[in-house]
């Protein structure tokens, strides 16, 4: 049996040009990528309701619905990463950028070797912020779902001086490699503290005697 075809990364190019357009999607689709286009910010805003990309690149001067506005529209209901194409290559633009949320911008007039490297950048740079996303809901599931893994969250934080995300990884790493569930884990590693504090308290008493 063949092994099944690796899932492509979809990307939404939002740009009223049309040529320019066609021409990223072809250099994108080259590399591997699946692309749709969309012409307005109307129409994408649409197209991404129906299905939602892995990253957007949005033309920043558009008829109508700017990307600016656009970008916040994706920002305030999707949680779709995007970046900008810009006329501008200075740094105002790049803080424009960035002020706005957008994980790169690539500077018109494209070409491909300007446009692979911010693009790829930019992919990865959304998939760190997508991961960081899913690990603070999975983070917000567990704390709601018991008081221990709370607790145990913070006592890990304080014993290895580290965040709370880390904390938590660490927490359910350990958790799913001994097939238990995570309060378990918790409940287990709060009651071993118990212990130790306990033997602590116990042998600073027998030193005192």
């Amino acid at each position: 049996m063949n092994a099944a075809a690796p899932v492509k990364r979809y990307v939404l190019i939002v740009d009223d040009d049309q040529i320019l357009a066609e021409f990223l999607g072809e250099l994108l689709g080259h590399a591997g990528y699946e692309t749709a286009i969309a012409n307005s910010a109307d129409q994408a805003l649409k197209m991404v309701s129906e299905r939602e990309p892995d990253l957007a690149m949005l033309d920043i001067h558009m008829p109508g619905m700017s990307g600016l506005e656009l970008a916040k529209q994706l920002n305030r209901n999707t949680s779709v990463p995007f970046m900008f194409l810009s006329g501008r290559g200075d740094s105002d633009a790049s803080k424009q950028a960035a002020a706005y949320g957008a994980v790169g911008f690539v500077v018109k007039p494209v070409d491909e070797k300007q446009l692979m490297p911010a693009f790829e950048a930019g992919l990865a740079r959304a998939d760190e912020i997508r991961q960081l996303r899913r690990t603070e809901v999975n983070l917000n599931a567990a704390l709601a779902a018991g008081r221990e893994t709370s607790l145990a969250v913070g006592l890990l934080m304080c014993k290895f001086q580290t965040d709370r995300n880390t904390a938590f990884e660490v927490l359910r790493d350990h958790a799913r490699s001994n097939r238990r569930k995570v309060n378990e884990v918790a409940d287990q590693l709060l009651a071993a503290e118990e212990t130790l504090n306990s033997l602590h308290a116990a042998f600073n008493a027998r030193l005192k005697k």
